[in-house]
């Protein structure tokens, strides 16, 4: 069963917002200011930064591939299984770890206000978001544009009473641990920016992809990064270095110095707020990863189970919550390194993935958003991200690596012997051999994608084009040769002589030539009988001699219908004259590797459907 579209475009920018906007801002600036100083702010704006270009890649390969699973999914269509199910496994982890860390964040203000027993807070509180999610994908939503709003609301208000009251003498001792502690603690802060990955995960539930995921995760991530540096700025310039050193509620210390007791009470139940926020969204996409690993038959089928009330992956949240439960025993900085470490291994796999698909020049992967200045944005990230895991320490990296030998683990005992995909290093290594043994599954299956991600439904030419007559030649001919071919081709689908159909052909080339460029013709003719229409498609890439003026034309759409079907004929003519018309045509006519693919380029160009 399928999940449904059913998020729009600022359901898409609240879960984004409200995934990042949670423990990374509310709880560790007191930590990351220990670490560098007044500082602090530029180690949020750094890791922004970085996040931008990790995110470019995710956008496009997202915009292609809308799939549950996001990142996993992709990464698997472009590097194979085995860094798949390592990188799903890897987000399902960092996600998960993430969400914990915002359900301890409601446990401790639960503690605070109610000395309630943090552990069961924390199962309760898991327990509930697990209820929302299962109830439905929009409900959730819904739920995340409330609570985003109320937020947004309190940190503006926080912003603009806490500015006028900043101490510049605070930022005095700018640096304490050097410059480069800013550059390490942008590494340790960048769990804070691990939303973006979220709406990656549910892109398959994303109502128009090709304009919501790229709008809502730029917006989002735009918004959030300025937020973090202002939110640092304020904090820093307000709380005493001592108090903020050892806080785990710095905003809320900060905004008790000019607000008073009231708004440290405000600024907590704007965490409470933020990590409500992060705890639901969070279940909503970590569940999403196994949801996708099961699909594909890497983890057991069960788990990829959708409920058929609600339309929910109900066994996939459930498993999800188990984790998430299990990650409540871990040590908090331990969780943030890990988490951190997790989600930038992720931005590597994804700017390899992007590599590798660009050059295997996949006909069929065609995102709505590509990624600026390939590929030098990809890699001067890698090796930045490869320097920051480096920096987080030996215990993280051993953690790191063991997860990743899990992922290997459980691929070769349970994934190797069921999972058939094709993926896109095997054409990026067929190109670089010049040997052709990648098979052609992974353009199908990009081909549903788009054909889902821009609701193609099949009308009447659409069938034409499936049934049509395919010529692919190789050589130099003139019109009459090609008229000859086409003749006989077309005999065997009407039942008419090969001749007349021959002396059609040149008696309407002889009223006025066809080609309508120098690239494309479109030869057109009337047959005798009723209910006939056929078609033939010819490429031939050395150019077939129309007349002086078109002595190179390489497509040509053949159209023979009889004169019963005229309005159907005008409706063929319009349609090849849109997908002709397409800015990459000539290119992607050329380049096509067989019928099948030339097939696929004129299913999926964009035109009027009737």
């Amino acid at each position: 069963m399928k999940l449904k579209r059913n998020l729009n475009f600022i359901e898409v920018f609240c879960i984004a917002v409200g995934t990042m906007i949670s423990s990374g801002i509310f709880i560790l600036p007191g930590m990351a200011f220990a670490k560098t100083g007044a500082s602090v702010f530029l180690s949020y704006l750094f890791a922004g930064m970085l996040a931008l270009t990790g995110t470019f890649s995710i956008v496009e390969l997202t915009s292609a591939m809308p799939k549950a699973g996001g990142d996993y999914f992709f990464i698997t269509r472009s590097l194979g299984p085995v860094l798949g199910t390592v990188s799903g496994l890897l987000s399902w982890f960092a996600l998960s770890l993430k969400t914990a860390f915002a359900i301890i964040g409601i446990a401790e203000i639960l503690y605070l206000f109610f000395g309630w027993n943090l552990l069961l807070c924390a199962i309760a509180t898991t327990v509930i978001f697990l209820l929302i999610n299962i109830a439905g994908v929009k409900e959730s939503g819904t739920f995340e544009v409330i609570i985003v709003m109320l937020l947004l609301g309190i940190i503006l208000f926080f912003l603009l009473r806490g500015f006028p009251e900043i101490d510049i003498l605070k930022f005095e001792n700018f640096a304490p641990n050097g410059v480069s502690s800013i550059f390490t603690t942008a590494g340790f802060v960048f769990v804070a920016y691990g939303g973006l990955l979220k709406i990656a995960s549910i892109s398959e539930e994303v109502n128009s992809p090709k304009r919501n995921i790229p709008l809502g995760i730029f917006s989002a991530l735009f918004v959030v990064t300025i937020l973090y540096t202002l939110i640092t700025m304020v904090t820093v310039g307000t709380a005493e270095p001592d108090t903020l050193r050892n806080s785990i509620t710095p905003l809320a210390d900060s905004a008790a110095v000019f607000l008073g007791n009231p708004g440290k009470i405000l600024l907590t139940i704007a965490a409470l707020l933020a990590f409500i926020s992060t705890g639901n969204a969070g279940i909503m996409s970590a569940s999403r990863y196994p949801f996708a690993l099961s699909r594909d038959q890497l983890l057991p089928n069960f788990i990829s189970r959708v409920n058929r009330r609600f339309h929910t992956p109900i066994m996939a949240i459930i498993v999800t919550g188990v984790l998430i439960a299990l990650s409540l025993l871990l040590h908090l900085e331990v969780l943030i390194k890990i988490a951190s470490a997790v989600l930038i291994m992720t931005y590597i796999l994804s700017q390899l993935s992007i590599i590798i698909l660009r050059g295997s020049k996949i006909p069929n992967y065609r995102p709505s958003y590509r990624a600026p200045f390939f590929p030098w944005i990809q890699i001067i990230s890698l090796i930045l991200f490869i320097f920051l895991i480096f920096d987080m320490g030996l215990v993280v990296i051993m953690i790191a690596g063991g997860l990743i030998l899990l992922g290997v683990v459980i691929y070769l005992i349970y994934g190797r012997r069921k999972f058939q995909q094709q993926y896109a290093l095997l054409d990026f290594i067929s190109r670089i051999l010049n040997r052709n043994f990648a098979s052609d599954n992974l353009n199908s299956e990009l081909k549903q994608i788009l054909s889902e991600r821009d609701e193609i439904v099949f009308d009447r030419f659409d069938h034409l084009v499936n049934d049509a007559v395919y010529k692919d030649l190789d050589h130099c001919l003139n019109k009459d040769a090609l008229f000859e071919v086409i003749a006989e081709s077309l005999a065997e689908k009407t039942d008419l002589p090969r001749a007349e159909i021959f002396k059609l052909l040149q008696n309407r080339e002889a009223e006025s030539s066809t080609a309508i460029t120098d690239f494309i013709a479109v030869p057109h003719i009337i047959l005798e009988g009723k209910n006939l229409f056929e078609m033939a498609i010819v490429r031939c890439k050395k150019g077939i001699r129309f007349s002086d003026e078109h002595p190179a034309v390489r497509a040509v759409f053949v159209l023979a219908g009889s004169a019963d079907e005229r309005n159907f004929h005008l409706k063929a003519l319009s349609a090849v004259a849109q997908i002709s018309l397409q800015a990459d045509f000539q290119k992607r006519w050329l380049t096509a590797r067989d019928a099948t693919q030339l097939r696929d380029l004129i299913h999926l160009s964009e035109r009027h459907r009737h």
